[in-house]
């Protein structure tokens, strides 16, 4: 394997020699987990989990938004066409379905709302020092909360969507 070495100045002033191989180890590739790893947001915290709903909440609204004009479209073929496609919303799955849309919608926007004011840099904190190990500095208790403030209205929004479909008149 050819390498190649270098000197450079760590953040102390320190010299410390580096080396660098020009071919790529074929062992590398045992290490990484695919979709698998990008689909486990268990093990990188609350920032990887929002990242993580946040794509998934807005694959499946876009799923939503073709069948919502789909289902709108149908009025142009006459009022059974749109009672008949308006019958598949009245029943129970029907109505877990928009359950299922309400909380999805909350949490898109009201994370993505967060995501707004993340890039534009409120409430981020200080920057620190970039020190082994790396801990995430940027998810400080704001950042925190305003994930559990994104969850906690999807939650409501579910429960008071419950209370409307299923509940009695």
């Amino acid at each position: 394997m050819a390498s190649r070495n270098f000197n450079t100045l760590c953040t102390s002033g320190e010299k410390i020699l580096m080396e660098i191989s020009k071919e790529r180890n074929n062992n590398d590739r045992d290490n990484r987990e695919g979709l698998k790893g990008w689909l486990n947001p268990s093990r990188y915290g609350w920032e990887r989990l929002s990242y993580w709903l946040q794509r998934l909440t807005g694959v499946f609204l876009i799923v939503y938004f073709i069948g919502h004009v789909y289902e709108t479209s149908s009025l142009t073929r006459g009022l059974d066409a749109w009672n008949a496609m308006l019958q598949l919303t009245q029943t129970p799955w029907g109505h877990l379905f928009l359950i299922l849309v309400i909380g999805t919608s909350t949490f898109h926007s009201s994370n993505g709302i967060r995501l707004i004011f993340t890039h534009a840099g409120k409430g981020l904190g200080r920057p620190g020092r970039p020190d082994y190990p790396y801990d995430a500095i940027s998810l400080n208790y704001r950042q925190r909360s305003g994930i559990w403030v994104a969850l906690i209205l999807a939650a409501v929004a579910m429960l008071y969507g419950t209370s409307v479909l299923f509940g009695g008149k």
